[in-house]
């Protein structure tokens, strides 16, 4: 009794790359504080330091949201689009 070994998708994926890249760029953004830590430009008054720093607050949102759809959607494709 012969059984073909079962095939799996390879673990990484272009998705899978896209993914961690959503979710490591808000890091290394915040962590490189030299990038950062300075008064100029100011917006409406506030400076550089604090308003980058709220800027990454809306684009970490979106990328993880960004991450999480394609996990669901590689999660589908993985499983055969039974959920």
């Amino acid at each position: 009794m012969s059984e073909a070994p079962e095939v799996r998708p390879p673990a990484v994926t272009p998705a899978r790359v896209v993914i961690a890249l959503c979710l490591v760029a808000p890091f290394v953004a915040m962590l490189w504080v030299g990038s950062y830590a300075k008064v100029d430009p100011t917006f409406i008054g506030i400076p550089f330091f604090y308003w980058y720093q709220m800027l990454w607050v809306l684009i970490s949102t979106a990328l993880t949201m960004t991450a999480y759809k394609l996990w669901q959607r590689d999660q589908r494709a993985r499983h055969g689009g039974t959920k």
